[in-house]
């Protein structure tokens, strides 16, 4: 009977043991080891800013027509040097200078007659005096000393009016000499011609482009730099610049102009340099750059 007990025992145990619940183990997963952060290499800092554009010259206009007219003359090709005053071309100019001519005679003419008025005048002034005297000796009567007091008042009205004739002659006259001088073409100041757009026997109209007249000196350079430079570059500071165009050359310009407010599309400041020193092969509308300090 023990022995049918003690495997009756054994029995249930075994079968409380072989239907229990499993619990798997549970294996924590080893994380991967960390990669190491990435290095940022550290970017330069450029020392300099540069900024290019052309160059430029202060004087540099399209002479144009100051009247229409037909092209007699021209007297000044491309690439030849002017000075101021120098004729670049000429219009016909007869009709104007047979205008003038009339003008003029007709300015001596009333200049003539102002001087013969002028002494009629002074010849009843004397005439006046005498018949003062003879109005307050009683040789004459009133009537007569009142008529030739009259004349003379007279006479120096003629003589006013002559005189505002001769201003109105002299001013035709002038304005006709002005008209001469348009048909001259002259150079507005000392440069050289880079184009023409006329030929001999054109016509042209009032406002008509005949010659490009440019300087040659001194150059400039207008660029533009980011608003962080505003207050940084002053006037008179010198600056390194180059140009593509002439290899190996470098030279000093001046800061003249800096402009004292940002543009607000942009941005932007404007900044004007001039080259100081001769050109050295440097012309206007080359390009050329610049370097400008950045600010710290």
């Amino acid at each position: 009977m023990k022995r049918i007990l003690l495997a009756a025992l054994i029995a249930l145990v075994s079968c409380g043991v072989g239907c229990g619940e499993s619990h798997p183990a549970v294996v924590a997963a080893s994380s991967p080891p960390a990669s190491p952060a990435p290095v940022v290499a550290s970017q330069p800092v450029e020392k300099d800013f540069v900024a290019s554009g052309p160059l430029v010259v202060e004087n540099q206009v399209d002479v144009a027509a100051q009247r229409e007219g037909v092209v007699a003359n021209i007297a000044a090709e491309p690439g030849t040097r002017v000075s101021t005053g120098q004729i670049l071309a000429q219009l016909d100019d007869r009709q104007v200078a047979a205008d003038l001519e009339a003008a003029r005679a007709k300015t001596h003419s009333i200049e003539a007659d102002l001087h013969n008025w002028e002494a009629e005048a002074k010849m009843l002034d004397v005439d006046l005096q005498r018949a003062q005297k003879m109005w307050d000796a009683g040789l004459i009567t009133r009537e007569q000393y009142e008529h030739t007091r009259f004349k003379s008042e007279s006479d120096h009205w003629d003589v006013e009016r002559v005189k505002d004739l001769l201003v109105n002659s002299e001013a035709s006259q002038r304005s006709l000499e002005l008209e001469l001088e348009k048909t001259r073409i002259r150079a507005p100041f000392d440069g050289i011609v880079a184009r023409r757009y006329v030929r001999a026997g054109q016509k042209v109209d009032l406002g008509d482009r005949l010659f490009w007249v440019t300087a040659e000196a001194p150059l400039r350079l207008r660029f533009t730099l980011p608003e962080r430079f505003l207050g940084s570059i002053r006037k008179g500071e010198q600056l390194e610049l180059t140009s593509p165009d002439v290899p190996g050359s470098s030279r000093q310009a001046q800061v003249i102009e800096v402009s004292p407010v940002v543009d607000p599309a942009s941005g932007t400041i404007d900044v004007l340099c001039q080259l100081i020193g001769p050109a050295a092969g440097m012309r206007p509308g080359m390009t050329a750059s610049v370097r400008v300090p950045n600010p710290q």
